[in-house]
């Protein structure tokens, strides 16, 4: 069995046909057909079968092709540790994070200690929805993550606790709820709502609140994707939103919103880091994470 080979089938795997992959790899179509040949050959089992759209993967294609791409992520990981060895340096930093205002402080505080401790490490920060951000972690294209938790992981994936985002149900001052000292879940399904799309965790979370009541959810009068916007809307309208407090805490000047009493829907949400299990992680991912803790529990003591 040849390396080049197995590299090979992974392009043919990658375009479903064998011209654009001959295309990529500068070889001719007769060329690559040998290629898959040896390799189905020296593993004695058919990798790929011949459609009239291109080539499909058979189960033993398929089981070759995870194998290659944990080697392929063993490869990177292991040129990445020479050269960092090689070269002295902490090395380059990419993370991935979401919308949460806990990690957005936890993020700019340990950034902040990491540059002072070492200036020299670079840092690529790419904000994302969470399942992209997963995939490019699993795939290699990023070192960490930090997002709201917890999330279904794989075995390959690590998940560390550090802070929490309180999300509760806020609205403007002169809402009639805002003078109540106690509502019910019945009182709130009977509200108008501005709500997050459909498809984060905390509309999920929204949902779950009244089900657990045999209640079905309102449905949302507004839904939006950007939470300065959502404020605003709840403060010139008769809406309840449910969103993070520090956004309550943190609002600006003249909105006046105010928290209302919903303490069957308050929702202390964690977030924190995720990494890969096996993966090699550069110095400065290593200090990266200590320091990630450390402020954590900083964070943790002033917020007492």
């Amino acid at each position: 069995m040849e390396l080049r080979d197995i590299e090979y089938f992974a392009v043919v795997a990658e375009h479903h046909n064998l011209g654009r992959a001959a295309e990529v790899l500068g070889l001719s179509p007769t060329a690559l057909s040998k290629s898959l040949r040896r390799l189905e050959k020296s593993l004695q089992a058919k990798l790929v079968t011949r459609t009239s759209k291109g080539v499909e993967l058979t189960t033993e294609g398929d089981a070759l092709l995870a194998r290659v791409r944990g080697l392929r992520l063993s490869l990177h990981d292991v040129a990445r540790e020479v050269s960092d060895l090689a070269q002295g340096r902490l090395g380059r930093l990419r993370i991935g994070t979401g919308p949460s205002p806990a990690v957005e402080l936890l993020l700019a505080s340990a950034s902040a200690a990491l540059f002072k401790t070492a200036p020299r490490v670079t840092m690529v920060i790419t904000v994302g929805q969470p399942d992209p951000t997963l995939v490019a972690l699993r795939d290699g294209e990023l070192d960490l993550v930090l997002r709201a938790l917890p999330v279904q992981l794989d075995e390959s994936l690590v998940q560390e606790p550090l802070v929490y985002d309180d999300i509760v149900v806020i609205a403007s001052a002169t809402h009639p709820l805002a003078r109540r000292k106690k509502l019910t879940i019945e009182d709130l399904a009977r509200q108008r709502w501005a709500l997050s799309p459909a498809d984060t965790m905390v509309r999920q979370r929204f949902n779950q609140s009244f089900e657990a009541h045999g209640i079905p959810p309102p449905a949302p009068v507004a839904e939006f994707s950007s939470a300065l916007l959502k404020l605003r809307m709840v403060a010139a309208s008769d809406l309840l939103c449910f969103m993070p407090i520090w956004w309550l805490e943190n609002q600006p000047p003249g909105l006046g919103l105010v928290e209302i009493p919903a303490k069957e829907m308050t929702w202390r949400r964690p977030a924190g880091v995720i990494y890969r299990k096996d993966a090699y992680l550069s110095p400065a991912a290593k200090r990266f994470i200590e320091l990630l803790k450390a402020t954590a529990k900083e964070i943790a003591k002033e917020s007492r």
